[in-house]
């Protein structure tokens, strides 16, 4: 269901960042957002070094966005990007000031997970039955 992506310029995160990361933001959105850990989808891009700027100048930023499906009262979405940015920031080292995080929902009934439309905020328990069964 939600997805974050996590872009950074190779050699960015340090070895075993990316699975401490996955796991810190799985738990912070699966807290905030109610819903099962096996839920959280996060992906990692690693971009050259020359593809990565800040302010026009060669960079390292930490960029980070989410989507989870609209409907979650916004102090929940706002909760949610300062404890991913929280936890970006002391998994991976990386200074809060070189992380971005961005949440962008949309309505769940524009996305199609396993062939089916995603549950509205409040229903995703009642998908619980596995992918395929």
């Amino acid at each position: 269901m939600p997805i974050y992506t996590c872009t950074t310029a190779q050699g960015t995160l340090r070895a075993g960042a990316k699975g401490d990361l996955a796991a810190e933001i799985t738990r912070v959105h699966a807290e905030i957002n109610h819903v099962p850990p096996a839920y959280v989808n996060v992906v990692f891009s690693e971009l050259p070094q020359d593809s990565v700027y800040v302010g026009g100048e060669p960079g390292a930023p930490l960029l980070i966005g989410g989507w989870p499906h609209r409907g979650h009262p916004q102090e929940e979405t706002t909760r949610l990007a300062l404890e991913v940015s929280a936890a970006a920031c002391r998994v991976t080292g990386i200074p809060e000031h070189r992380i971005l995080v961005v949440i962008q929902d949309s309505p769940a009934r524009s996305a199609i997970e396993a062939g089916r439309v995603l549950p509205e905020p409040g229903h995703e328990r009642e998908r619980l039955r596995p992918y395929g069964a």
